[in-house]
Protein backbone atom coordinates (compact mmCIF):
# COMPACT_ATOMS: atom_id res chain seq x y z
CA UNK A 1 0.00 0.00 0.00
CA UNK A 2 1.22 3.50 -0.61
CA UNK A 3 0.71 6.60 0.59
CA UNK A 4 -1.28 9.60 -1.32
CA UNK A 5 -1.55 13.10 -0.87
CA UNK A 6 -3.68 13.57 -3.84
CA UNK A 7 -4.94 12.56 -7.58
CA UNK A 8 -5.36 15.04 -10.32
CA UNK A 9 -7.12 13.04 -13.01
CA UNK A 10 -6.28 15.44 -16.35
CA UNK A 11 -2.81 17.23 -15.59
CA UNK A 12 -1.05 18.73 -18.83
CA UNK A 13 2.37 19.76 -17.59
CA UNK A 14 3.59 16.22 -15.19
CA UNK A 15 4.49 14.29 -18.61
CA UNK A 16 3.93 14.27 -21.91
CA UNK A 17 0.27 14.26 -23.30
CA UNK A 18 -2.64 14.29 -20.46
CA UNK A 19 -1.83 12.62 -17.29
CA UNK A 20 -3.57 11.34 -14.31
CA UNK A 21 -1.14 12.42 -11.82
CA UNK A 22 -0.82 10.84 -8.21
CA UNK A 23 0.74 13.01 -5.87
CA UNK A 24 2.59 10.53 -2.96
CA UNK A 25 3.08 11.46 0.59
CA UNK A 26 6.38 12.48 2.08
CA UNK A 27 9.57 14.03 1.25
CA UNK A 28 12.97 14.09 2.13
CA UNK A 29 14.07 17.34 1.20
CA UNK A 30 13.03 20.79 2.37
CA UNK A 31 13.55 22.48 -0.63
CA UNK A 32 12.75 26.77 0.33
CA UNK A 33 10.39 27.23 -2.51
CA UNK A 34 8.43 23.96 -2.31
CA UNK A 35 5.31 24.32 -4.58
CA UNK A 36 3.85 21.53 -2.05
CA UNK A 37 4.40 21.77 1.62
CA UNK A 38 1.28 19.33 2.41
CA UNK A 39 3.11 16.78 0.71
CA UNK A 40 6.23 16.93 2.98
CA UNK A 41 5.79 14.89 5.80
CA UNK A 42 5.59 11.15 5.81
CA UNK A 43 2.67 9.69 6.88
CA UNK A 44 1.30 6.06 6.75
CA UNK A 45 -2.42 7.40 5.62
CA UNK A 46 -4.46 7.46 2.81
CA UNK A 47 -3.29 4.06 1.85
CA UNK A 48 -3.71 2.74 -1.68
CA UNK A 49 -3.03 -0.61 -3.52
CA UNK A 50 -2.26 -1.48 -6.74
CA UNK A 51 -5.89 -2.47 -7.78
CA UNK A 52 -6.98 1.21 -6.28
CA UNK A 53 -4.68 2.72 -8.29
CA UNK A 54 -5.61 1.24 -11.77
CA UNK A 55 -9.09 1.59 -11.02
CA UNK A 56 -8.91 5.15 -10.67
CA UNK A 57 -6.59 5.34 -13.67
CA UNK A 58 -8.98 3.14 -15.97
CA UNK A 59 -11.84 5.63 -15.73
CA UNK A 60 -9.65 8.26 -17.57
CA UNK A 61 -8.12 5.71 -20.05
CA UNK A 62 -10.00 7.32 -23.11
CA UNK A 63 -8.29 10.53 -22.16
CA UNK A 64 -4.64 9.04 -21.08
CA UNK A 65 -4.21 6.25 -23.13
CA UNK A 66 -3.03 7.19 -26.71
CA UNK A 67 -0.13 9.85 -25.73
CA UNK A 68 -0.29 10.75 -22.24
CA UNK A 69 -0.22 8.21 -19.19
CA UNK A 70 0.00 7.92 -15.81
CA UNK A 71 2.82 10.29 -14.21
CA UNK A 72 3.60 9.56 -10.30
CA UNK A 73 4.61 12.66 -8.18
CA UNK A 74 4.98 14.11 -4.98
CA UNK A 75 6.05 14.95 -2.47
CA UNK A 76 8.87 12.27 -3.18
CA UNK A 77 8.21 9.32 -4.64
CA UNK A 78 11.71 7.43 -4.45
CA UNK A 79 10.38 6.91 -0.62
CA UNK A 80 8.12 4.68 -1.40
CA UNK A 81 10.30 2.52 -4.47
CA UNK A 82 9.81 -0.73 -3.00
CA UNK A 83 6.33 -0.20 -2.69
CA UNK A 84 5.54 1.59 -6.14
CA UNK A 85 6.76 -1.82 -7.90
CA UNK A 86 3.53 -3.40 -7.84
CA UNK A 87 1.95 -0.78 -8.78
CA UNK A 88 4.50 0.46 -11.78
CA UNK A 89 4.03 -3.83 -12.79
CA UNK A 90 0.36 -3.34 -12.84
CA UNK A 91 -0.02 -0.29 -14.73
CA UNK A 92 2.40 -1.56 -17.25
CA UNK A 93 0.88 -4.67 -17.70
CA UNK A 94 -2.63 -2.43 -18.90
CA UNK A 95 0.18 -0.32 -21.68
CA UNK A 96 0.31 2.58 -19.43
CA UNK A 97 2.93 4.84 -19.85
CA UNK A 98 4.31 5.72 -16.69
CA UNK A 99 6.81 8.68 -15.93
CA UNK A 100 8.15 9.34 -12.16
CA UNK A 101 8.50 13.08 -11.10
CA UNK A 102 11.93 13.19 -8.54
CA UNK A 103 14.52 14.93 -7.02
CA UNK A 104 16.63 11.64 -7.60
CA UNK A 105 18.40 11.83 -4.08
CA UNK A 106 17.51 7.90 -3.63
CA UNK A 107 19.51 5.20 -5.55
CA UNK A 108 18.82 1.84 -4.22
CA UNK A 109 18.12 -1.87 -5.08
CA UNK A 110 14.02 -0.86 -5.70
CA UNK A 111 14.51 2.15 -7.14
CA UNK A 112 16.63 0.25 -9.94
CA UNK A 113 14.47 -2.25 -10.51
CA UNK A 114 11.00 0.50 -10.32
CA UNK A 115 13.21 1.96 -13.21
CA UNK A 116 12.80 -1.14 -15.01
CA UNK A 117 9.07 0.07 -15.12
CA UNK A 118 9.33 3.20 -15.65
CA UNK A 119 9.00 4.71 -19.43
CA UNK A 120 10.20 8.65 -18.35
CA UNK A 121 11.80 10.15 -15.46
CA UNK A 122 11.24 13.74 -14.74
CA UNK A 123 14.37 15.09 -12.84
CA UNK A 124 14.69 17.88 -10.59
CA UNK A 125 18.09 19.42 -10.80
CA UNK A 126 17.85 21.94 -8.50
CA UNK A 127 20.44 23.73 -8.36
CA UNK A 128 24.37 24.03 -10.66
CA UNK A 129 26.08 24.23 -7.80
CA UNK A 130 26.54 22.09 -4.38
CA UNK A 131 26.35 25.12 -1.90
CA UNK A 132 23.44 26.51 -3.90
CA UNK A 133 21.98 23.10 -3.59
CA UNK A 134 22.51 22.70 -0.09
CA UNK A 135 21.22 26.30 0.91
CA UNK A 136 18.00 25.37 -1.40
CA UNK A 137 16.90 22.38 -0.81
CA UNK A 138 19.32 21.42 2.52
CA UNK A 139 21.11 18.25 0.69
CA UNK A 140 23.55 17.66 -1.46
CA UNK A 141 23.80 17.82 -5.29
CA UNK A 142 26.06 14.33 -5.25
CA UNK A 143 23.01 11.98 -4.71
CA UNK A 144 20.73 13.70 -7.72
CA UNK A 145 23.96 13.08 -10.11
CA UNK A 146 24.55 10.05 -9.07
CA UNK A 147 20.83 9.06 -9.74
CA UNK A 148 21.39 11.08 -13.20
CA UNK A 149 24.46 9.03 -14.16
CA UNK A 150 22.93 5.64 -13.28
CA UNK A 151 19.58 7.01 -15.51
CA UNK A 152 22.42 7.66 -18.59
CA UNK A 153 24.05 4.01 -18.00
CA UNK A 154 20.96 2.32 -18.47
CA UNK A 155 19.86 4.46 -21.34
CA UNK A 156 16.81 6.02 -19.60
CA UNK A 157 14.40 8.86 -20.71
CA UNK A 158 14.91 11.74 -19.34
CA UNK A 159 13.43 15.59 -19.23
CA UNK A 160 15.33 17.55 -16.73
CA UNK A 161 13.56 19.65 -15.20
CA UNK A 162 14.33 23.21 -13.03
CA UNK A 163 12.31 26.05 -11.07
CA UNK A 164 14.04 29.23 -12.11
CA UNK A 165 14.37 31.75 -9.21
CA UNK A 166 15.77 35.24 -10.18
CA UNK A 167 18.65 36.16 -8.74
CA UNK A 168 19.60 32.49 -8.08
CA UNK A 169 19.67 30.40 -10.95
CA UNK A 170 18.81 32.60 -13.69
CA UNK A 171 22.49 33.06 -14.65
CA UNK A 172 25.29 31.74 -17.15
CA UNK A 173 26.23 29.46 -14.72
CA UNK A 174 23.19 27.19 -14.43
CA UNK A 175 23.01 27.59 -18.30
CA UNK A 176 26.71 25.95 -18.63
CA UNK A 177 25.18 23.48 -16.12
CA UNK A 178 21.99 22.55 -17.84
CA UNK A 179 23.90 22.23 -21.31
CA UNK A 180 26.36 19.69 -19.58
CA UNK A 181 23.34 17.55 -18.81
CA UNK A 182 21.68 18.08 -22.30
CA UNK A 183 24.78 16.39 -23.78
CA UNK A 184 23.45 13.30 -22.84
CA UNK A 185 21.71 11.46 -25.46
CA UNK A 186 18.89 9.89 -22.84
CA UNK A 187 17.79 13.86 -21.93
CA UNK A 188 15.18 14.60 -24.54
CA UNK A 189 14.12 17.82 -22.98
CA UNK A 190 15.02 20.46 -20.68
CA UNK A 191 12.13 22.20 -18.87
CA UNK A 192 12.79 25.41 -17.46
CA UNK A 193 9.59 26.76 -14.75
CA UNK A 194 9.16 29.89 -13.52
CA UNK A 195 9.14 30.79 -9.51
CA UNK A 196 5.82 31.68 -8.48
CA UNK A 197 4.46 32.13 -4.78
CA UNK A 198 0.50 30.94 -5.26
CA UNK A 199 1.92 28.55 -2.58
CA UNK A 200 1.81 30.84 0.18
CA UNK A 201 -1.56 30.55 0.99
CA UNK A 202 -0.41 26.34 1.66
CA UNK A 203 2.28 27.53 3.98
CA UNK A 204 -0.21 29.85 6.12
CA UNK A 205 -2.53 27.13 6.33
CA UNK A 206 -0.37 24.51 7.52
CA UNK A 207 1.50 27.18 9.79
CA UNK A 208 4.67 26.56 8.11
CA UNK A 209 7.11 29.70 7.67
CA UNK A 210 7.77 30.52 3.65
CA UNK A 211 11.03 31.29 3.38
CA UNK A 212 11.11 32.76 -0.09
CA UNK A 213 8.56 35.36 0.64
CA UNK A 214 10.84 38.19 -0.24
CA UNK A 215 11.84 36.66 -3.47
CA UNK A 216 10.55 37.92 -6.65
CA UNK A 217 8.11 35.63 -8.88
CA UNK A 218 10.63 34.91 -12.33
CA UNK A 219 8.38 36.71 -15.11
CA UNK A 220 7.91 34.61 -18.51
CA UNK A 221 10.44 36.96 -20.69
CA UNK A 222 13.54 35.42 -17.77
CA UNK A 223 12.52 32.40 -18.69
CA UNK A 224 12.27 32.87 -22.44
CA UNK A 225 15.77 34.28 -22.32
CA UNK A 226 16.91 30.91 -20.72
CA UNK A 227 15.73 29.10 -23.05
CA UNK A 228 17.17 30.79 -25.92
CA UNK A 229 20.63 30.22 -24.70
CA UNK A 230 20.12 26.63 -24.38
Amino acid sequence: MISVNSFQSMGAVDGPGVRFVVFLQGCNLRCKYCHNPETLDVKEENLYSAKDILSKVNRVKNYIFDKGGVTFSGGEPLLQAGKLIDVFRTLKDEGYHIALDTNGSILNDDVKTLMEYTDLVLLDMKMPTDKKYMEFTGSDINKPYDFFNYLVKINKDVWIRQVIIKGVNDNNENISFLKELKKNKNVKKIELLPFRKLCVSKYEQLKIPFLMKDFEETDNETIKRLYNQL
